[in-house]
């Protein structure tokens, strides 16, 4: 895909690093993209553990409270129920134009790097391999085991993305967001949306 994407599924899962996954929202509603959000049991938990940010259960509450937080974005927002298998993101007639799983928990990877779809974001991440589409996994795990490993080279192989959230500190980093920024723009340069995080390399800061 050589131009930026107009439809992206972005998908929270149960792992650390929810202010990534919420910041990479924020930038692509301000980006205008047309973004489908899926979020696992799990990540409610994370969401409220790290951020105080209720994911509700009900998906129409949770569409409500994040545009209240980042209102006049001129982006779209659905969100989609675990189990809503009439999603346009469960078939490979309606696909997005790329799909991040930011964060993503080792279970979810394994799911995905052995073809499983249980559920609803596992499916999407499938079509959206399948339908030869962008797929970024954002890992947050440390040290990987060889297990680990093993479902991520089998992904890549497959032609999805594997971005660990490593970020850099050749720009200075102030403050935790400036960590959280680097890695959300190495998300955003993978989906080729422009942005203005940061300073890249041998520019000025």
């Amino acid at each position: 895909m050589n131009t930026a994407p107009k439809t992206v599924c972005l998908a929270f899962t149960g792992a650390s690093g929810l202010p990534y996954g919420l910041r990479l929202l924020e930038c692509l509603l301000a980006a205008g993209v047309r973004l489908q959000l899926l979020y696992s049991q799990a990540a409610q938990i994370v969401a409220r553990q790290e951020l105080g940010l209720e994911l509700s259960s009900r998906p129409a509450a949770t569409r409500e409270r994040l545009l209240a937080r980042y209102p006049g974005l001129p982006g779209t927002l659905e969100v989609y129920g675990r189990e809503e298998w009439f999603a346009p993101v469960a078939s490979g007639s309606n696909p997005p134009d790329a799909m991040v799983i930011c964060p993503c928990s080792m279970g979810t990877l394994a799911a995905v790097a052995q073809g499983l779809a249980d559920k609803l974001i596992e499916r999407a991440a499938d079509v959206v391999l399948k339908e030869g589409r962008k797929l970024v996994l954002v890992p947050r795990e440390t040290p990987f085991s060889v297990l680990h490993l093993e479902n991520m080279l089998r992904l890549a192989r497959a032609g999805a993305v594997i971005l660990p959230p490593s970020p850099g500190f050749y720009h200075q980093p102030q403050q935790v967001a400036d960590l959280v920024d680097f890695v959300v723009a190495r998300i955003l340069d993978q989906l080729r949306v422009t942005h203005r995080l940061m300073a890249r390399w041998g520019e000025a800061v």
